[in-house]
């Protein structure tokens, strides 16, 4: 425990101002608000302001008559004065009512008189500020011990009365009798002290002038002997009493009197310890019997519990939660840390912020001796001083996203601690900076604590974002707070990262028209500006191929003119006037793979693709389809394989050729002749063996009358089937993520976990199938398991979703959970959500660990499927049910692909 003894504060403010012109001095001898004098039992105090003493450095005299002494810290340890001063400029000087330079009438009125001069920091003026001040005190016990700060005074009534009834008791009458008793002769008219013998235990004799030298105080009031010691000198030693550690002092004095030499003991021994500091409170335990001070059995006859030298009644500290009470070997006095008659004090040691709290308790006691019935009063003043306590400022983050402004409270701080700058990603604004940017204030309460409320908003360069997800914004302020503990200056700093996320984002859009011969495609930009690539079909819109389709953009939008015919167009089907061609544009982000925005656009263009001549000529024009992905226009033939198209290209295959050429039949209908070829692949030119290859039949027909020559319709048709997709390859991703309630609007993030989840807590997973939009699939959650580890096949597990249905022999079954369109869910069938209350594995009925992870294998099912039904468990909520038996799995009749994924992982701590 550490004991401050104030007369190291002598050191620091009675500062001796030498080798310096004489300052230039305003005097001030009326009384000031700021300066407040008491007396308080055998002392006086002079309490001085800060308002006074911040920013000074002060000097303290002693009014001696027409003399002012400065009071060094030495001569103050003689003379019975002290002074408390806390950091911040409040200070209390006390004096003793038998101190030097004091005037003192038969040991009942004391007249005291000091001088406070005050000098600003780098002038050479000088504040003054006189202070008189008289107390009354008769109440003198036989024998008077008072523990000072600095000092300790012993003085014993004397049982006699001085020829002269008013006395100065000063150092200068000490010293006359001291001259006077130099050599004891019985026929000298003088009286006074000769000598004084200190034990430590060994005896050691000094005279009087001796002992002023070394620092003691010794003198005789009209009534009373009073001798003072310093604290820790070569003539005081350490004594162990029930636990405490005591300084004590012993002498014995030897003076001379009318009647003769007499030899008085004086013994005074003050504690330096016992103090401890337990959950907040301060416990100060003083020996119950000081037996340095006793000789035989005493009794106490009064105990009083003070603060900074004023006792306290039962009732005010019993307002404070202060205790003073007793045990079979000691007192005890509690007060708790931060009661307001002590302060705080902040600290910055290795850079970190601590707090310390002073108090200065004072326990009075008065004992009569069995034996002699004298009595003793015994005062300790006795400042106290914490250990360090770190200390951890409050940090609220009172931040609502949908403000898009950062609000970070920082506090509570004491009033002598600074905030000095602020560190931000781009780098470092001091306080004034930050001032001047709108983003500091600072909230001062009325017992001077601070706190710093920075308000930073979401669009400053000094916060970082990004997007975790398509639609939302994660913001993130990482700060880092430079503080200054005044007047040390000492440093510390505190970092922290705070963060948001707003479901803010502006998704761009796409839309379109058609006329006869072109696509009109405008993207509209989102809120991150043009923060996406665009595909055409297969194809990147490069600036190159924007120039091609007339690319024109501003801030907002981007526009682009596409003829039906560009190879980014694909043709879906054709008859003999129009062709049916759909443009796809994908709106993607290219750094995450997110599908921002999609448009498919179908429209139908006028085209002739037969022709009939009256000269018997027919031509024909076949389009290669989207559905046919490996037809080569160049190697279709009319039925005469010989028969080849005169002109083609990558889209388009023309033929010319007369109706009685190129194996073209004829019918007649009545009054009609029906000219017919078909246009097909020419197998012997490629070998297609791909077992879904689909056989490509293109029929093209003239009907003449047999006078005359018409053009006819013709259907065109696959010669087995209708022309469908092949099935291509792709990568498709699935994956499983935890939501925080039944909503499934918003879902726990990676810096989330473990999430922390109570026992049978429902859990709610969300299982989807990305960047897909299509219809015509389905994702099917097969098997979901949980384990005790984050590798799927580890054991132990228990089953959560068995054969697509749910665990039928698990106490609490899973739910599955109806899965709706909705701004995020534009298919649901490429959902699945199921609940499951949170439990724990167990052996021998011990929790085998306090987190589990959770696995499922998904299938993605196609609709279109003829031969069966794609569906999750009959039974199952908001899913459609196939006819099966409860319970029973349906069979899938065509997955597309199998996908095994894990939580992320999913990890669940159970709150005991």
């Amino acid at each position: 425990m550490k004991i401050h003894l104030s007369f190291v504060l002598w050191i620091l403010m009675a500062v001796v101002v030498a080798g310096q012109a004489k300052p230039h001095r305003k005097t001030n001898n009326q009384p000031n608000a700021a300066i407040k004098s008491d007396c308080a039992g055998s002392h006086m105090t002079l309490t001085v302001d800060e308002v006074l003493a911040v920013g000074n450095q002060l000097e303290i005299e002693a009014t001696n008559g027409s003399e002012h002494i400065l009071l060094t810290p030495g001569l103050a340890a003689k003379c019975g004065y002290s002074m408390e001063s806390d950091p911040w400029g409040n200070t209390r000087i006390y004096t003793s009512l038998m101190g030097c330079y004091v005037d003192n009438t038969d040991d009942t009125f004391f007249n005291i008189g000091l001088r406070l001069k005050m000098y600003s920091d780098g002038t050479s003026d000088v504040v003054t500020r006189d202070v008189t001040k008289t107390c009354s005190y008769s109440a003198w016990a036989s024998q008077e011990i008072v523990c000072d700060r600095n000092y300790m005074e012993i003085s014993k009534d004397l049982g006699q009365r001085d020829a002269s009834p008013h006395t100065k008791g000063h150092a200068g009458n000490i010293k006359d009798d001291l001259t006077n008793n130099a050599m004891l002769n019985v026929n000298d008219t003088a009286y006074g002290i000769w000598k004084m013998t200190f034990y430590t235990p060994e005896p050691t004799v000094m005279m009087l002038d001796e002992v002023h030298e070394a620092g003691y105080g010794a003198m005789t009031s009209p009534n009373r002997l009073v001798v003072r010691s310093p604290y820790n000198t070569s003539q005081t030693y350490s004594e162990d009493v029930a636990g405490v550690p005591m300084e004590v002092v012993k002498v014995g004095t030897y003076f001379t009197t009318p009647q003769g030499l007499r030899i008085v003991d004086l013994i005074a021994a003050c504690p330096t310890g016992g103090v401890t500091v337990n959950d907040g409170t301060i416990s100060w335990n003083i020996p119950r019997y000081i037996t340095p001070l006793l000789t035989g059995r005493v009794k106490i006859l009064e105990m009083h519990m003070g603060i900074n030298g004023k006792r306290l009644d039962k009732a005010q500290r019993a307002s404070r939660g202060y205790t003073l009470s007793s045990t079979e070997y000691h007192l005890v006095i509690e007060l708790p840390i931060g009661s307001p008659d002590g302060y705080f004090k902040s600290h910055a040691p290795d850079y970190q912020y601590h707090l310390s709290y002073t108090v200065e308790p004072m326990l009075e006691l008065l004992w009569i001796a069995k034996d002699t019935q004298s009595e003793t009063r015994y005062k300790v003043l006795f400042p106290i001083t914490t250990p360090l306590m770190p200390w951890y400022p409050d940090i609220a983050d009172e931040t609502i996203p949908e403000e898009g402004v950062f609000k970070v409270k920082f506090g509570t701080l004491l009033h002598d601690v600074n905030l000095v700058n602020i560190t931000f990603s781009t780098g470092v604004l001091s306080a004034a900076e930050c001032n001047a940017k709108g983003f500091l204030q600072e909230q001062k309460y009325s017992n001077g604590s601070k706190v710093y409320l920075l308000q930073v908003p979401f669009s400053d360069d000094v916060v970082l974002k990004h997007n975790p997800e398509p639609l939302l914004t994660a913001y993130f302020l990482p700060l880092t707070y430079g503080f200054m503990v005044m007047p040390e200056e000492t440093p510390f700093s505190y970092s922290l990262v705070v963060d948001a996320s707003l479901n803010d984002v502006v998704l761009p859009s796409v839309f379109g028209t058609c006329d006869d011969a072109t696509f009109f495609i405008t993207v509209k930009y989102g809120s991150q500006g043009r923060n996406f690539e665009t595909m055409l079909g297969t194809r990147m819109l490069t600036p190159e191929l924007g120039r091609v389709y007339g690319q024109t953009e501003n801030v907002t939008h981007l526009s682009l003119s596409l003829p039906y015919t560009s190879l980014d167009v694909a043709f879906e089907l054709f008859d003999t006037s129009s062709v049916k061609a759909r443009l796809d544009v994908l709106l993607w982000e290219p750094i995450n793979n997110w599908s921002l925005s999609e448009l498919s656009l179908a429209c139908n263009f006028p085209l002739t693709t037969t022709k009939c001549y009256s000269n018997g000529t027919m031509t024909a024009l076949s389009v290669k389809l989207e559905s046919v992905p490996n037809l080569v226009p160049h190697q279709l033939t009319l039925r005469d394989k010989s028969c080849k198209p005169y002109f083609s290209d990558d889209r388009f295959a023309h033929f010319s050729f007369n109706v009685n050429a190129c194996g073209t039949s004829r019918v007649f209908f009545g009054n009609y002749l029906l000219y017919e070829n078909d246009i097909s692949l020419d197998y012997s030119a490629k070998a297609y063996t791909s077992p879904v290859e689909p056989d490509f039949r293109h029929t093209v027909s003239c009907y003449y009358l047999v006078n005359d020559m018409a053009t006819l319709e013709f259907d065109n048709k696959p010669l087995v089937n209708i022309p469908s997709a092949e099935i291509g390859t792709g990568q498709l991703m699935v994956e499983i993520r935890l939501a925080l309630d039944e909503s499934y609007e918003l879902f726990y993030q990676a810096q989330d976990y473990p999430v922390q989840k109570y026992l049978r807590q429902p859990a709610y997973f969300e299982v989807a199938l990305l960047h897909s939009a299509n219809p015509q699939l389905e994702l099917i959650l097969d098997n979901c398991w949980a384990t005790l580890q984050e590798e799927r096949t580890s054991l132990p597990r228990w089953d959560i979703i068995v054969d697509g249905c749910e665990n039928l022999e698990d106490r609490y079954i899973t739910i599955f959970h109806p899965v709706v369109s909705d701004q995020r869910v534009v298919v649901p069938s490429l959902f699945k959500r199921f609940s499951v209350k949170v439990f724990s594995f167990v052996k021998d009925k011990e929790v085998l660990q306090d987190e589990i992870y959770a696995h499922c294998d998904a299938v993605i099912c196609d609709l279109n499927a003829g031969n069966g039904v794609c569906s999750q468990c009959r039974g199952s909520t908001g899913v459609r049910q196939p006819v099966a038996a409860k319970g029973q799995r349906v069979q899938r009749s065509t997955t597309l692909h199998k996908w095994q994924i894990s939580s992320g992982p999913v990890r669940i701590n159970f709150l005991k």
